[in-house]
């Protein structure tokens, strides 16, 4: 089958780094996952809070912003709330849900979120 024997050892350590790289990629997404997510629709402040890059006062926003407006349809919406641009966004996004349980349990640093974003291939 193989003509010579570096032929062999080369699809074999192929096949071993092809399998190493598929856990990878089915790892790091579950990563951000598992740490859990904020439901931006149920959560009261101290939870919202937890978010990287929101703090009490923006957390409040967000209240108010669900207050006024009704449940977030989409999690992009959380744009139109005072004090969340696309780079703060980019960050929050691995962690927002609009059903489901509040999981996140530990503030989540904006550098901690980055990293994770960059482990992922994100921009």
């Amino acid at each position: 089958m193989y003509r010579n024997p570096n032929q062999k050892t080369f699809v074999r350590r192929a096949a071993a780094v092809l399998a190493a790289l598929a856990l990878v990629a089915v790892a790091l997404p579950a990563a951000a996952a598992a740490a859990g997510q904020v439901n931006v629709n149920t959560a009261d402040g101290d939870q919202l809070a937890l978010l990287p890059r929101i703090g009490p006062a923006t957390a409040e926003r967000i209240l108010d912003y669900r207050e006024e407006n009704g449940e977030f349809a989409a999690a992009e919406d959380l744009m139109l709330v005072r004090g969340i641009g696309e780079k703060t966004f980019e960050l929050i996004e691995p962690y927002v849900t609009l059903e489901g349980e509040t999981t996140l349990t530990e503030k989540v640093r904006a550098s901690d979120a980055a990293a994770a974003r960059e482990e992922n291939g994100s921009r």
